[in-house]
């Protein structure tokens, strides 16, 4: 079986700041790069607290989500880099606030780093939207 691997972005979320995809799909899922708290306007991170860090990094998530058809609902896997565990209790409490009822499968780390200086970094891997039967191209022998 061939796998298509098609990237996906928003200019609603950070550009990538290297050599790599905001998002990529591949066999109906959505794997998103890890993504900081930069204000995608700005390209910055301008919270210097945990919980704005998380804010703004699940709206960017969203931004990405939504280019590829999918919304945080349709996440089912989550990671979390943390610069201090200590601070997992307003993680979590941004996160919850935001996933609601949703509660996809989760990882967290603390890592001794973080780019940009960033307190969290979270990326997720989603369920992309099976394309219409009229979307799909047949290309070659049955």
């Amino acid at each position: 079986m061939t796998s298509q691997l098609i990237p996906i972005s928003s200019n609603l979320a950070p550009k990538a700041i290297g050599p790599y995809s905001q998002a990529i799909m591949a066999n109906q899922f959505l794997f998103l790069s890890g993504q900081l708290p930069l204000d995608p306007v700005q390209m910055k991170i301008v919270a210097t607290d945990v919980e704005g860090q998380v804010r703004q990094i699940i709206a960017n998530i969203r931004a990405v989500l939504q280019a590829g058809g999918a919304t945080l609902r349709d996440v089912v896997k989550v990671t979390v880099f943390m610069q201090d565990l200590a601070d997992f209790p307003k993680m979590n409490s941004v996160y919850e606030a935001e996933f609601g009822e949703h509660k996809p499968a989760r990882s967290t780390f603390q890592v001794a780093k973080l780019p940009m200086d960033a307190l969290v970094e979270i990326e997720v891997i989603a369920l992309a939207p099976v394309p219409e039967a009229d979307d799909i191209a047949i290309t070659g022998p049955i």
